[in-house]
């Protein structure tokens, strides 16, 4: 009897050590973490994706911070990892290299102020947590994260080592969204080259689809001539001829994007 009761408490002990296994991650995966941070007295949640064996790489660690668009505005915490960078991480989440930021701008806000901050907040919390190399900070964004990537580049103009914006622009694309431009060269006579000025040693590469009739091309192909009338050491355009407004799904499953990005180090 003593002998069978042993034998009992050795399976239930193997069984419990099981079920707590199956609840963990698995360690070569890559997976989402949910976090928050308050900035000003506002908290704003956000997810940070984390590679397969961060711990190991500690200090050597790529980042990226993400900026989604429009239609992943709100404060559930989860939205912006639906659209956009979000499926291409749950997709290669056992081989993605790098970690990435993607916080949420509230409903009907822009990616500006407070919210450009809190963003940075949320970049440099997660440096700190997960042990990112600052040389190897990267900034993308689609859309009206686009526009947010010029914004929160110029005013950090050497803190990332490299930006993607993805159909963004630096003018409002409709009177109805006035609120949506590039702010720190709104008041220029010639927004396109301030910011090429501004950021002309800073590897860039954009894209954008040609048939895109919610954020037109034009102000990216006006970049891209400022950029060379600067003399800008990389400053790349990809248009996709018969793409139209959603470039990111195909920028984001480029590898030569993501070769060239991970090369560049400040």
């Amino acid at each position: 009897m003593a002998r069978q009761r042993a034998a009992w408490w050795v399976w239930v002990v193997g069984m419990l050590a099981l079920s707590g296994c199956a609840s963990t991650p698995a360690p070569d995966t890559g997976h989402f973490v949910a976090r928050s941070v308050t900035v000003e007295g506002r908290e704003s949640r956000y997810q940070v994706f984390v590679p397969r064996d961060a711990q190991a790489q500690r200090g050597t660690l790529p980042v990226v911070l993400f900026l989604h668009g429009s239609g992943e505005r709100g404060s559930d915490g989860k939205r912006q990892t639906h659209a956009g960078l979000g499926p291409h991480l749950r997709e290669h989440a056992r081989d993605f290299p790098a970690l990435v930021v993607l916080p949420q701008a509230p409903k009907d806000e822009e990616w500006s102020g407070i919210n450009n901050r809190i963003a940075l907040a949320a970049l440099d919390a997660t440096m700190a947590e997960f042990g990112a190399d600052p040389a190897r900070q990267y900034l993308t964004g689609m859309s009206m994260g686009g526009y947010g990537s010029w914004n929160i580049a110029l005013d950090n103009p050497t803190r990332f080592a490299a930006i993607v914006p993805v159909c963004g622009a630096v003018l409002a694309p409709h009177a109805v969204r006035a609120s949506l431009f590039v702010e720190s060269v709104a008041a220029e006579a010639d927004p396109y080259a301030a910011i090429a000025a501004r950021l002309n040693t800073t590897p860039i590469w954009m894209f954008h689809g040609a048939q895109d009739d919610v954020v037109l091309p034009e102000d990216d192909r006006r970049l891209k001539a400022a950029f060379d009338h600067a003399g800008a050491a990389d400053v790349r355009y990809t248009e996709y001829p018969q793409g139209n407004h959603n470039a990111w799904d195909a920028t984001y499953a480029d590898p030569a994007m993501w070769a060239w990005l991970f090369a560049q180090r400040r």
